[in-house]
């Protein structure tokens, strides 16, 4: 099966619970076409680049598919139709990344420095 990242961004006004449904929901398109998710990671809320369709953050979510192309074409349709999400991308890779996603890393990474500067003080 082909390996994908799929990454969406939802509205600024969701809760994480409901940015967890979404997630979930779409785990459950790709469950259905006898494909699975292999890792599921919230980013949390970003502030965006510029405004798109009237917010200026959104919360992006990082799914990790092994999945037919079939599967990956009707879980971008179901995404296209949902309100809530104003942006995604999916992109084929040839090897999913072990571990955290370089995303997560750089959130590590800046708490710590957060951490040992409050320490100084």
């Amino acid at each position: 099966m082909a390996l994908y990242e799929h990454v969406f961004l939802a509205r600024q006004d969701l809760s994480q619970a409901q940015v967890d449904a979404l997630a979930a929901q779409a785990t459950e398109i790709v469950e259905a076409g006898n494909g699975k998710v292999t890792k599921t990671e919230t980013w949390g809320l970003k502030s965006l680049a510029y405004k798109i369709e009237r917010n200026r953050k959104a919360h992006f979510v990082l799914l990790n598919i092994e999945a037919p192309g079939s599967v990956v074409a009707e879980l971008e349709r179901q995404t296209r139709i949902n309100e809530d999400i104003i942006r995604y991308i999916t992109i084929r890779v040839d090897e999913h990344e072990e571990g955290p996603s370089v995303m997560m890393r750089k959130n590590d990474r800046e708490r710590k420095r957060r951490d040992a500067r409050e320490d100084r003080d």
